[in-house]
C-alpha cells in the first residue's frame, strides 16, 4: 500500500516533468519574440527539473529494465486511448470546445500508434531478437510518429511537418 511520502514523489515527478515541459514551451517562444537571454533562462530551468523529476522517479524504482520499461511504456499508451482520452474527448464536445477537441482527438489517435510501436518492440525483446533499425519522424503539429520515411503530409493532422528524430 502507498503511503505519504511514495504519493508525494509521485506527485513531485509529474510537476517537476510538467515544469520541464512548460518552460522549454516558453524557451521556443522567447526565442521566437527576439529574447535569447530569457530562452537560455527557460532551458536552464527546465533542465533543472528534468533532473529533479529524474531523481524523483529513481527513488520510485519507475526506470527497470528495456522490457519492464516497454511493458509499462504499452500499457501507459493503451490506457491513454482507451479511457483517458475518450473521456476527455466526450467532455471537450460536451463543453462545445472544438479546440480541445481536436487536441484530444489527435493525441488518442498518436498514442494508438505509439502503442503499437511499444508492443512491436516489446515483441521482439521477449523474443531475444533486436529491435529493428528504424529512423523515426514525428509531426511537430499533432505528434504523429513514423519508422522509416515520413509521409509527404500527416494521416493525422493533414499538416506538411515532419521533423526526423534519432
Amino acid at each position: 500500500m502507498p503511503n505519504r511520502t511514495e504519493d508525494n514523489l509521485q506527485t513531485a515527478f509529474m510537476a517537476e516533468s510538467g515544469a520541464n515541459r512548460r518552460y522549454t514551451l516558453f524557451a521556443e517562444k522567447a526565442e521566437r519574440d527576439g529574447q535569447p537571454q530569457v530562452a537560455r533562462l527557460f532551458r536552464a530551468a527546465a533542465m533543472a527539473e528534468a533532473v529533479h523529476a529524474r531523481n524523483h522517479l529513481a527513488v520510485i524504482g519507475g526506470v527497470g529494465s528495456i522490457r519492464d520499461n516497454l511493458l509499462a511504456a504499452a500499457i501507459g499508451e493503451h490506457q491513454e486511448t482507451i479511457s483517458m482520452y475518450p473521456l476527455m474527448i466526450e467532455d471537450a464536445r460536451e463543453e462545445r470546445n472544438e479546440r480541445a477537441e481536436q487536441s484530444f482527438t489527435w493525441a488518442n489517435e498518436v498514442e494508438k500508434g505509439h502503442h503499437r510501436m511499444f508492443d512491436a518492440a516489446l515483441a521482439a525483446v521477449k523474443a531475444g531478437e533486436p529491435v529493428a533499425d528504424a529512423t523515426y519522424h514525428v509531426c511537430r503539429n499533432c505528434g504523429h510518429t513514423v519508422s522509416g520515411t515520413a509521409p509527404e503530409a500527416c494521416p493525422v493532422c493533414g499538416a506538411k511537418a515532419y521533423e526526423e528524430v534519432g
